[in-house]
């Protein structure tokens, strides 16, 4: 039994129905190496400490060449400078009768404006308005904010030095509560975990699946 559905959850049960399983459902660890996700470990990091006006001085000389170079950018973008509200924590929401949420790298504002950020150190979701952490983050901070002028999406995306900017509208609202209901209530009714061989590859239970 799932309490909260999180974006990577429903990613999961979209891309292998059997990967969801034996995540979530039978609790299986597969090794894997954690070097990719090292760096966005760091600057995640880095930037929650910083938001919070901790002293990171000695932290940014650990950093190697190409962190340096993420951390400034970040540092350097518009929307990380507007005024800090909150940073790394959980937001919930119920929706229909399932509960979603996630941890928000940072939510900051500009007068009542307030503006979702997330730091990617890779690519940003094909379909960013569609992508599933923009829906659920939108519908947990909607709820969590209750007033505001207006509300946004801000994909910071380090590699390729650019901003993917979404704004949440009253239509959008109706489109995202319902494609997330309708896609908890189909994990929440699946008996059944067919793998997609489409993406084994790469896959941390390739060696014991199928």
């Amino acid at each position: 039994m799932i309490d909260i559905f999180s974006p990577n959850m429903i990613k999961t049960y979209l891309s292998c129905p059997k990967k969801f399983c034996y995540t979530y459902i039978e609790n299986l660890s597969a090794p894997q190496s954690s070097v990719p996700f090292e760096k966005g470990k760091k600057i995640h990091a880095l930037a929650n400490y910083n938001l919070q006006g901790i002293n990171i001085e000695r932290l940014e000389t650990q950093l190697s060449v190409k962190e340096k170079e993420l951390w400034k950018l970040l540092k350097e973008n518009e929307f990380y400078n507007k005024e800090y509200f909150k940073s790394e924590f959980q937001i919930n929401a119920k929706v229909g009768e399932y509960w979603v949420g996630g941890r928000i790298d940072a939510l900051v504002k500009d007068g009542g404006k307030y503006y979702i950020l997330d730091y990617k150190t890779g690519s940003i979701p094909k379909n960013p308005e569609y992508d599933f952490q923009t829906m659920i983050y939108f519908i947990c901070a909607d709820r969590y904010l209750k007033q505001y002028d207006s509300l946004y999406f801000v994909y910071i995306n380090l590699k390729d030095k650019k901003n993917y900017i979404i704004e949440f509208t009253h239509e959008m609202k109706k489109i995202y509560e319902y494609k997330i209901a309708e896609i908890c209530k189909q994990i929440s009714s699946s008996y059944i975990y067919p793998e997609n061989q489409e993406n084994c590859a790469g896959c941390i239970y390739s060696k014991f699946c199928l």
